[in-house]
């Protein structure tokens, strides 16, 4: 299957269901894993693939978790921080994707609710993310 018809089976499925998703962890079990696993091609039942609530230290700020870490040979490629279906994607909620890019080997960071995708990365400048998304 391609990726477009990838995205549209996802697209068809939360028109489906989105009336039952209340909660963030429920947009990311219908929507951001499948989202993963069959867009993006990773395993999300495997940890040497994708670590949910990847821990990465920054500063003084200790514990916090990023929603999703992608690896490749043990070197995280991609984090993803997840939203509630519906909730408008800001700034604001992209800040703890700009804190970790430049502390881990991640090229690409995805601020998502479900719905909408946007996608980071360091165009402007080596190993800092971009303040827009691609």
């Amino acid at each position: 299957m391609e990726i477009v018809e990838k995205l549209n089976a996802l697209s068809t499925k939360l028109q489906s269901i989105q009336a039952t998703i209340q909660t963030e962890e429920a947009t990311k079990n219908a929507l951001v894993m499948p989202f993963i696993q069959s867009v993006l091609g990773y395993d999300v039942f495997d940890p040497h693939e994708v670590v949910p609530e990847f821990t990465c230290d920054v500063g003084t700020k200790k514990g916090e978790k990023i929603d999703y870490a992608i690896l490749k040979n043990d070197e995280v490629q991609i984090l993803i921080e997840c939203k509630k279906l519906g909730e408008t994607l800001n700034v604001n909620h992209a800040s703890q994707l700009f804190r970790y890019f430049h502390v881990t080997t991640a090229r690409i960071s995805i601020l998502t609710n479900g719905r909408h995708y946007k996608f980071f990365t360091d165009l402007d400048a080596v190993n800092k993310i971009d303040e827009k998304p691609f």
